[in-house]
C-alpha cells in the first residue's frame, strides 16, 4: 500500500473512470489530475522558495476545491483550509497563522477579503484570466518536493466550538490510512459515487469523503449540503456513500418524510456525533447502513461503535483512550447506574477523554505551542471532552469541559440530558448549557428546535420528563427556549458560546421558565419576543 496521497493520486493519472460530478459536468480521473497537476506547476513557479509553501484556499465545495486538493498533493506543498465562514479579523488570523503566502479564492468568497490586511499574501481568483493563463501556461509538473509518510498533506483548522481554530497538521499517511480502512470497511469501489457535502477545509470532509475516494477511485460529487436538497441530490448523481459530522442526520429528518425516501442508491452513511435516534431513523427512512464513531480532529482520541453498543455510547476506545481526572491527573471509577439507566456515581465517574499513550498522530497545532501544551499535558493527549466508562468499556460522552454544571450543590452534564430531551419525537435539535443562578451556582437551559410541522405545549413537555426516570429532578432544564435554528459551525456543531453569551431571553422564540421547585413550565414574555 502507498504511503502518500502523492503516490496514490500518481497512480489515477491515467485512469479514465469518472472521478468529479459537478452540475451538467463530468471530470474523469485523468482529467482531473492534469489539470490539477497543471494548477501545482503554477503555483510552484509562482511562489517565494525562501518561504513555506502554503497555499491557502478559501473556496466552497466545488470541482476547483477538489483540484487544489489533489494539485497540493502531487505538488508536494501544503494546502491551508481556511475556513469560509470565518470573518474579520477572525479570518485573517488563520490566514497569517498558517503562513498562506499564496491564497486561492473564488468570486462567493473573494468579499470577504475586503479590509484585511493582506501584505505578503498573494490573493488569485480562480476564475480570473491571470490565474487562467498561469495555468494554462504551466509545464510539466517538477514537484516542490517528494513527500514523506508523516510530511503534512494540508492544515486543517479544528471546528472552534470551544475557542478559537486551531490549525492542525494533517499527514500523507494519515489520508491512506482513514481513506484505505473506511474503504475496506464499507467495500467502496470505482464503481460507488461518494456525496461530499461536509466542508472540505475540515477534518471530515477530508478523512472521511475526500480521502474515500481517492484511495477507491470511486467518483466525487461535490455539494453544499441542504437538507431539503439531499434526497434529490443523492437520486440525481447515484450516490452510494456520503459522511457526515454533527447535525445533519437530524436536518434531514426534520424534513417531511415522503413514501418513496428509502427509494435511492444510497448505501453507507458514515461519519460522527450523531444521537442514536437519528442514526436508527435516518438508516430506516433512506434504507442504507449509518455507520457513527467518534475522533478528535488531531485524530488523537477515537472510539469505534461497535455491534452491540448500548444506546447512549459512542463505543470502545482504541488502545491508550481512556477517562482521567483533570485535577489529580488519575483514571476515573467505572460508571455505576441505577435501575432506571442513570448514572449514580457522576463525580467519580465523569473526567475528560484521554489517550494515555501520548497524542498519536497529532505532532502539534501549527504555530500555536500554548494550545499544544496545553493538549498535551503529562504526557498524554487532553481531548477536551467529558465522558465515562462502564464496566465493559463502553464510553458515554457527557459533554465539552465547558458543559460542567453545578444545580444546587449537584455535578450534571449537559450530554446526557440532550440525550434524554432527544427522546421526545417533536424536538430536532437540543443545546443544553448552564445559565448563572441568581444566588449560587447554575440553572439548566435548553435551546430546541422542532421538526418541521412539530408543535409542543408546556404540559406536553412537562408529561414527557416525569415519565423519564433516568432524568435527575435537578436536570430539569428551569429555561427552555424554542428556536428556529441554532447557531452552529461550518461543520453543523452547535455554538453553546453564543447561546450563552446571547443570554436567556435572545433568540426571539418562544421562552418558557420553571420556577424552583416545581415540575410546572409557563411562558415568559420579554422585550423582543414575538
Amino acid at each position: 500500500m502507498h504511503e502518500t496521497i502523492q503516490q496514490v493520486l500518481r497512480d489515477r493519472m491515467d485512469d479514465d473512470g469518472v472521478a468529479v460530478m459537478y452540475g451538467d459536468r463530468t471530470w474523469s480521473w485523468r482529467e482531473h489530475l492534469a489539470e490539477a497537476a497543471a494548477e501545482a506547476s503554477a503555483m510552484i513557479d509562482s511562489a517565494d522558495p525562501t518561504r513555506p509553501l502554503h497555499v491557502g484556499v478559501l473556496l466552497g465545495n466545488t470541482p476547483e476545491m477538489l483540484r487544489s486538493m489533489a494539485a497540493a498533493a502531487l505538488g508536494g506543498y501544503v494546502l491551508c483550509g481556511i475556513n469560509t465562514t470565518r470573518r474579520g479579523a477572525g479570518l485573517l488570523d488563520d490566514i497569517r497563522r498558517s503562513d498562506c503566502q499564496l491564497l486561492l479564492v473564488d468570486p462567493d468568497h473573494l468579499p470577504l477579503l475586503d479590509g484585511l490586511d493582506l501584505t505578503g499574501v498573494t490573493v488569485i481568483d480562480v476564475t480570473s484570466p491571470a490565474y487562467l493563463k498561469a495555468v494554462g501556461a504551466a509545464g510539466a509538473l517538477v514537484p516542490h518536493r517528494e513527500v514523506a509518510a508523516t510530511d503534512p498533506m494540508m492544515l486543517i483548522f479544528t471546528s472552534g466550538t470551544s475557542g478559537n481554530p486551531k490549525a492542525v497538521p494533517f499527514a500523507h499517511v494519515m489520508a491512506v490510512l482513514s481513506g484505505s480502512s473506511l474503504v475496506l470497511q464499507h467495500d467502496i469501489t470505482p464503481d460507488d459515487v461518494c456525496y461530499l457535502s461536509m466542508p472540505l477545509f475540515h477534518s471530515n470532509g477530508v478523512a472521511g469523503g475526500w480521502s474515500v475516494a481517492v484511495c477507491s477511485g470511486a467518483a466525487m460529487v461535490p455539494a453544499k449540503f441542504s437538507a431539503s436538497r439531499f434526497i434529490d441530490d443523492i437520486r440525481r448523481y447515484g450516490a452510494t456513500y456520503m459522511n457526515y459530522v454533527g447535525k445533519p442526520l437530524a436536518l434531514v429528518l426534520g424534513t417531511p418524510e415522503r413514501p418513496d425516501d428509502a427509494e435511492n442508491p444510497l448505501r453507507v452513511a458514515f461519519g460522527n456525533e450523531a444521537a442514536d435516534r437519528d442514526i436508527e431513523a435516518f438508516a430506516r427512512r433512506f434504507g442504507c447502513r449509518v455507520m457513527d464513531g467518534f475522533g478528535s480532529s488531531e485524530f488523537a482520541v477515537i472510539v469505534v461503535r461497535e455491534d452491540g453498543t448500548p444506546p447512549g455510547s459512542i463505543g470502545k476506545g482504541w488502545e491508550g483512550v481512556a477517562v482521567y481526572h483533570p485535577d489529580t491527573v488519575t483514571e476515573c471509577a467505572t460508571a455505576v447506574f441505577d435501575q432506571t439507566g442513570a448514572l449514580v456515581n457522576f463525580d467519580a465517574a465523569v473526567g475528560e477523554l484521554v489517550n494515555t499513550t501520548g497524542g498519536g498522530a497529532f505532532g502539534g497545532y501549527y504555530n500555536d505551542p500554548g494550545a499544544t501544551d496545553e493538549r498535551m499535558r503529562h504526557g498524554m493527549y487532553w481531548s477536551g471532552d467529558l465522558a465515562y466508562r462502564d464496566a465493559e468499556g463502553w464510553i458515554y460522552l457527557a459533554g465539552r469541559t465547558a458543559d460542567w454544571m453545578r444545580v444546587d450543590g449537584e455535578n450534571l452534564a449537559a450530554a446526557p440530558i440532550e440525550r434524554i430531551l432527544l427522546r421526545l419525537p417533536e424536538l430536532n435539535q437540543v443545546a443544553v448549557y448552564a445559565v448563572p443562578d441568581p444566588h449560587v451556582g447554575d440553572q439548566v437551559m435548553a435551546a430546541v428546535v422542532l421538526n418541521d410541522g412539530a408543535e409542543l405545549t408546556p404540559a406536553e413537555l412537562e408529561a414527557f420528563l416525569a415519565g423519564q426516570r433516568d432524568l435527575s429532578p435537578k436536570a430539569w432544564p428551569r429555561f427552555v427556549r424554542i428556536n428556529d435554528a441554532l447557531p452552529q459551525t461550518a461543520t453543523n456543531k452547535i455554538l453553546k458560546r453564543e447561546l450563552i453569551k446571547d443570554g436567556v431571553t435572545a433568540g426571539g422564540g418562544a421562552l418558557w421558565e420553571r420556577p424552583a421547585r416545581s415540575r410546572t413550565y409557563r411562558p415568559v414574555r420579554y422585550a423582543g419576543a414575538d
